[in-house]
């Protein structure tokens, strides 16, 4: 009897430990379970906390105002990754509208619009208008051209292509989808006027077979297929003449007098002045028609030399052939019907630029790439570069 009770007393013991083995086992399990839940739980909120940044990170690009369907336009930009280009694109995306940029990035640079690349509303596509371009839009704003002397006169047939085969494509789409087509013309379509200041009226003085030609007459053809297609097609059209602009994006071997005195005084070269130092208007952008006040080319020398605090010199050098002598425009439609006017103070725009233009250098030196010599390596006793 006694063994029995002794046997049931052990059992009862083992018993009770294998009950409190599985107590302590259930409670380290627990225990360890409400650890991993507040892991995973902080993990959770360490991933949500990294998509939150993320989204803020991914929130690069410039404000943009919200349109309906109704209201939105799908506009294509040919040049878009140019100087006025790439500050139209700029608007037209702010104002909320989807915008396709087109460019052979002859003269236009991608970085001009990277910082829309990725947004829903915007699109770029690495295209040469020479070529037809098949696409569904409601406006087109045709800016593709090369606009300075040294980038039009490079190449005169492709520029006469760019501005007549070039124009014809964007008619025949614009004819295609009923789109308004915007042609960025050119005070050069007026040549050496003889008339001042220049209006809408007047038909220009040209010389047909000089060195600017392709660009002066393939502006002038430009505005005359606009036309036809308007009257024979029904092709709705604008036209804006454009005096001489600057601004920030202007590329810095553009060729024209503000870069080339702006580029010159900052890195102390002597500033070259055409004589006889003509008469001219410039245009600040983003205002894209002209600016009635005259100023001549050696009034300009003097003001960004002044505004540079440069030591360069002013150098004269001869008259460039059938380099216009005066131009001015006579705005007063323009005030009129589109209440227009510019308002950018010519030291302003001009001290915009020369900032841009000194941070184009400064990125230029810190960018550039200076090869390093290989190590000579000893071969056969002769010491020998690979």
């Amino acid at each position: 009897m006694k063994r029995i009770i002794w046997v049931i007393s052990g059992l009862n013991r083992r018993m009770m430990k294998l009950l409190f083995a599985l107590a302590l086992i259930a409670y380290i399990a627990c225990k360890y379970s409400a650890v991993d839940l507040s892991i995973q739980e902080h993990g959770e909120m360490k991933i949500e906390q990294r998509i939150d940044e993320v989204s803020l990170l991914s929130q690069k690009y410039p404000p943009v105002k919200f349109l309906s369907e109704k209201d939105r336009k799908r506009i294509l930009i040919t040049g878009g990754a140019g100087f006025v280009g790439s500050h139209l694109t700029d608007k037209l995306m702010m104002d909320g509208h989807e915008v396709t940029v087109v460019d052979n990035f002859f003269t236009g640079r991608k970085r001009n619009v990277e910082h829309w690349i990725g947004h829903e509303n915007f699109e770029l596509i690495n295209h040469d208008v020479v070529e037809p371009l098949y696409i569904e839009v409601d406006q087109i704003y045709h800016l593709a051209s090369p606009a300075s002397p040294p980038n039009y006169m490079y190449n005169p047939i492709k520029t006469l292509k760019t501005n007549t085969i070039g124009t014809l494509n964007m008619l025949g789409l614009a004819k295609r989808v009923g789109a308004r087509l915007l042609l960025a013309s050119t005070s050069e379509v007026y040549g050496d006027p003889e008339v001042h200041p220049q209006n809408e009226e007047y038909w220009g003085h040209v010389n047909p077979i000089g060195p600017r030609a392709c660009y002066d007459e393939g502006k002038r053809v430009a505005e005359t297929m606009c036309y036809a297609y308007m009257k024979q097609e029904g092709v709705e059209v604008r036209v804006a003449r454009i005096f001489n602009t600057f601004g920030s994006r202007m590329h810095m071997n553009d060729g024209r007098v503000v870069s080339n005195f702006i580029l010159q005084a900052l890195q102390g070269e002597p500033l070259t002045v055409r004589v006889p130092s003509r008469l001219f208007i410039l245009c600040p952008f983003p205002h894209l028609l002209g600016n009635p006040e005259e100023h001549t080319i050696l009034e300009f020398a003097r003001l960004i030399k002044s505004l540079v605090v440069s030591r360069s010199q002013i150098q004269f050098l001869p008259e460039a052939q059938d380099d216009p002598q005066r131009r001015r425009p006579d705005i007063r439609k323009a005030k009129m019907m589109l209440g227009w006017e510019p308002v950018v103070p010519l030291e302003e725009g001009l001290n915009k630029t020369i900032q841009y233009f000194s941070r184009e250098l400064e990125h230029q030196a810190n960018n550039q790439y200076i090869p390093k010599p290989k190590a000579a390596r000893m071969k056969k006793g002769r010491p020998r570069h690979n």
